[in-house]
């Protein structure tokens, strides 16, 4: 069972990791550090930002999207860019699983970013560290905290297809969720800390009907919902609409990172049925909804944990290994090929 720390403890114990993450991380399987471009591309995250900056202004949801492809990456082989390769013969592209594809956006943006680093330092900085970059500048750009982003990752040569089949879904319940995110060393606070970044984007109706009209094959709607929230979704989708059409994943702040994704699931006001388990299931009692609680509460305590969590999940299986990753010239496809 996880334990919730206190705001002023959270904050704390996130602040030694940030403090932590300036210096590299040494191992078998980890050689990551904050200043690992300092030398090479100093300009690296002002480059990054700037792009990002740029895409915003024609696209407000691009920040959303983007930390989800840090995610979705993480969530696969670990943080290395497999979710970035486009299909070739014989290697079925991540993009392309059900999970990613038509809702998984952002390409041509790190596209964009990774055209202005390689003009700036070419063959430096890999489409892996770009996530990550990507993910703080979004969250940052949004009223979100920062952190230390750690770096020096290399980029994969294979996608991972069957592997992103598993990635955490919108229908999951609690014990599913718990069990993915076990597998990857992530507890329930990264679990709680994590789906906070449901508190920005867009996402479309075809993940919430079943709850407004068919909730576990009962023919009703799912009891947890809030009945004036209910009523507002079944307006915006109706039972024979189009399920593409997109909703605010936070109707109150949509555009904004704060911790009104957990006011909200307070209130059975949890867009999606991953969302709202993580209060309203009979497994939440004494692991996750007290974690609901204190994010609720407390937006430092639900940034700090944020953080954390973060540095956390960028630290899931780092490819490092020069015989078995590159840095890859165009993030949609290995060199030479």
């Amino acid at each position: 069972m996880a334990s919730v720390s206190s705001p002023r403890s959270a904050i704390a114990s996130v602040a030694v990791v940030l403090v932590v993450a300036a210096l590299c991380l040494h191992g078998a399987t980890a050689q990551l550090c904050e200043d690992y471009y300092d030398s090479t591309c100093p300009d690296a995250f002002d480059i990054v930002q700037q792009v990002l900056i740029d895409a915003h202004q024609s696209d407000t949801r691009i920040f959303a999207s983007l930390i989800r492809l840090h995610f979705h990456d993480c969530f696969v082989q670990g943080c290395d860019g497999s979710l970035l390769l486009d299909s070739v013969p014989g290697m079925p592209s991540e993009k392309t699983s059900p999970p990613n594809n038509g809702s998984a956006r952002g390409f041509p943006v790190v596209d964009a970013v990774k055209a202005a680093l390689e003009e700036a330092c070419p063959g430096v900085v890999s489409c892996a560290d770009i996530l990550a970059l990507a993910a703080e500048i979004s969250v940052e750009q949004s009223g979100g905290p920062s952190w230390a982003v750690l770096l020096g990752r290399l980029d994969s040569k294979t996608s991972d297809f069957n592997g992103s089949l598993d990635l955490p879904a919108p229908t999951d319940n609690l014990a599913v969720l718990q069990g993915k995110f076990k597998n990857l060393n992530l507890n329930d606070v990264d679990l709680v800390a994590l789906s906070g970044g449901h508190t920005f984007g867009r996402v479309q109706c075809q993940f919430v009907t079943d709850r407004l009209y068919n909730f576990s094959g009962t023919n009703m709607p799912d009891p947890t919902l809030d009945s004036a929230y209910r009523a507002f979704l079944s307006q915006r989708c109706p039972r024979n609409g189009d399920p593409t059409s997109l909703n605010d994943l936070d109707p109150t702040t949509p555009d904004t990172f704060d911790k009104n994704y957990y006011t909200n699931i307070e209130v059975n006001r949890g867009f999606l049925n991953s969302d709202q388990e993580l209060k309203s299931s009979p497994q939440a009692q004494g692991t996750t909804a007290p974690i609901v609680d204190q994010f609720a509460s407390s937006q430092d305590a639900f940034f700090a944990n944020f953080a954390q969590s973060m540095i956390n999940m960028g630290n899931i299986m780092p490819l490092t290994d020069p015989s078995r990753g590159e840095i890859r010239t165009n993030c949609r496809k290995v060199n030479g090929s």
